[in-house]
């Protein structure tokens, strides 16, 4: 879960890292009060999870409490990369002499963590990593040994900090190294971390994203959720337990097992190109066991996108068997009809692996109008590809 800039502001003032005050409103007079409290001067900055905000003419100075008004007036409602903005925050402002960048993030491919530094900070970090990668220190992080005194001195000397704040750079690192376990994160960063005019070191910007699988242990991560900006069809698949991704293309998928679906992603994707192009709708991984009340919650799912005009059906039987998929097929059908669910796109079934003669069988018998079995994956994804561009 990526969280806004005023979470993760939020955040690092709960562990003790440096930021500066800040509230967030969404309406524009709200931000008079507001900047009278933080002193009369503010910056106004739009709150949505993507970067170039500035570029984009998303975060403002404000000289007094009207301009206050004015800026956010300006900003809410903005459409930055597609993200409409609801909220701005209000920033208490800074006299900033140097601006840096530190972060912390899940380093996958190496199965560590990685700390990431850099003395070019208040840019955007890929242009850096790409025209100027020596002016970006990386320097893997141990996770039973954490950020230490040593570990933070050697990530300030890789990313050849001054000497004057060397200190001040290295206990943020360590503060932030702290929020990064405490709050079970895969990424945090600042950009900019800046040096102000007496010497100070500040967190004035901040992004962290959460990692989902951690849940269990911090009840307060739900409060951070942005409910309004869920896709709809994602929240009705997480309440009914279903791995569904929303994608934007018109072959609703559903298969049993990531990377399964994952495939069928880039065959129906393929097959696509034949046929005006169409695309697949969604992920969607049922899991090993194919009930009849799985399959027909993932259908709901599936059929409730108007963007889907076929679906994919895509088994491979394994633990559990076709013929116990295809029972949920038609039961599913049959729970979604005396439910008054509209079923009125094709499906397009592949089965193989365990049982599989005995499942298409089943659905043969069936003899439902809208279900076509095709034996093989790419014969499968072709046929779902033509009817959703028909």
């Amino acid at each position: 879960m990526d969280l806004f800039e005023y979470q993760a502001r939020d955040l690092f003032a709960k562990h003790g890292v440096p930021v500066l005050a800040g509230e967030v409103i969404d309406t524009p007079e709200a931000a008079r009060e507001v900047t009278e409290r933080l002193g009369g001067r503010a910056v106004v900055k739009a709150q949505v999870k993507v970067g170039g905000r500035g570029k984009a003419g998303g975060v403002k100075l404000a000289s007094d409490p009207a301009d206050a008004v004015e800026k956010a007036g300006q900003i809410l409602g903005m459409d930055i990369k597609g993200h409409t903005v609801n909220k701005v925050m209000l920033a208490q402002t800074a006299d900033i002499a140097e601006e840096y960048y530190v972060s912390f993030l899940l380093d996958r491919t190496n199965r560590t963590f990685l700390a990431m530094a850099s003395v070019e900070g208040g840019v955007d970090i890929e242009e850096v990593a790409a025209t100027k990668p020596e002016a970006l220190a990386k320097i893997p992080v141990d996770a039973n040994e954490g950020v230490t005194p040593e570990k933070a001195r050697e990530i300030v000397e890789a990313a050849r900090f001054p000497a004057d704040v060397a200190d001040g750079i290295a206990e943020v690192l360590q503060t932030l190294w702290k929020t990064f376990i405490a709050e079970d994160a895969l990424l945090v960063e600042v950009n900019p971390l800046v040096k102000t005019g007496d010497g100070k070191i500040i967190a004035l910007d901040g992004k962290v994203s959460l990692d989902a699988n951690a849940d269990f242990r911090h009840e307060d991560h739900a409060a951070l959720e942005d409910k309004a900006a869920a896709d709809p069809l994602e929240a009705a698949a997480q309440a009914k337990g279903l791995n569904y991704v929303k994608l934007e293309g018109e072959v609703g998928i559903i298969g049993n097992g990531a990377g399964l679906v994952m495939s069928t992603l880039d065959v129906v994707a393929y097959a696509g190109e034949a046929h005006n192009n169409v695309k697949p709708a969604n992920f969607l991984d049922i899991g090993g066991g194919a009930s009849a009340e799985v399959m027909a919650n993932g259908l709901e799912i599936i059929l409730g996108d108007p963007a889907v005009k076929s679906v994919f059906v895509n088994v491979f039987g394994g633990i559990t068997a076709c013929d116990a998929v295809a029972n949920g097929i038609v039961q599913a059908l049959e729970l979604l009809k005396s439910k008054g669910e509209q079923v009125d796109k094709p499906l397009v079934v592949r089965l193989d692996g365990n049982n599989a003669e005995l499942g298409r069988q089943i659905l043969s018998d069936a003899n439902h109008p809208l279900v076509q079995q095709v034996d093989t994956m790419d014969g499968a994804a072709d046929r779902a590809a033509e009817l959703a561009a028909k």
